[in-house]
């Protein structure tokens, strides 16, 4: 069954931004032309968001191809589909990526086992709170956050994952 999605580049160096393009390109099959813009955060960056459609599983591919290069910071998205839960994934220069399950609406959602290991490993109400705010990616949040809001208004290409 059909998903869908949404890649936001939300910063890359200029130089980058071709091979953000082919790398996208390569997982959906279909060529990609994203429309640049300036990201106020960062003035020597670029930002671009595309909404996607393909199978489940596909927003998995997106991220694992746009980690190649470590100094951007992205976010793709997956809507749960029939038979396949949501994704988020978030990578952050330096931290890395997380990646979350999400419900219908968006949230991220933990699972029972998680959360059992969670409180039996917390030693107390503050390691409680930041063992859930670390399995939320709250840091990754943080940090991406001003280039979210900064993108804004930014237009949106539409792509098809071909096969």
């Amino acid at each position: 069954m059909p998903t869908r999605g949404v890649v936001y580049v939300h910063s890359t160096p200029l130089a980058v931004c071709s091979h953000v393009e082919w790398a996208i390109a390569r997982v959906l099959a279909a060529p990609v032309n994203l429309q640049w813009t300036a990201q106020p955060v960062d003035p020597s960056a670029r930002r671009a968001e595309c909404g996607w459609s393909g199978r489940a599983g596909t927003g998995a591919e997106l991220a694992a191809a746009l980690r190649q290069w470590p100094m951007i910071r992205f976010e793709v998205t997956e809507e749960p589909s029939p038979g396949a839960d949501g994704e988020r994934f978030m990578y952050v220069p330096g931290r890395g990526l997380f990646r979350a399950t999400v419900g219908a609406a968006g949230d991220i959602q933990l699972g029972e086992d998680r959360l059992r290991s969670i409180m039996a490993a917390a030693r107390g109400p503050e390691a409680l709170a930041h063992a859930l705010d670390k399995a939320l990616g709250s840091a990754w949040d943080a940090e991406l956050e001003p280039y979210r809001y900064a993108g804004d208004g930014a237009p949106v290409t539409l792509l098809t994952r071909v096969g």
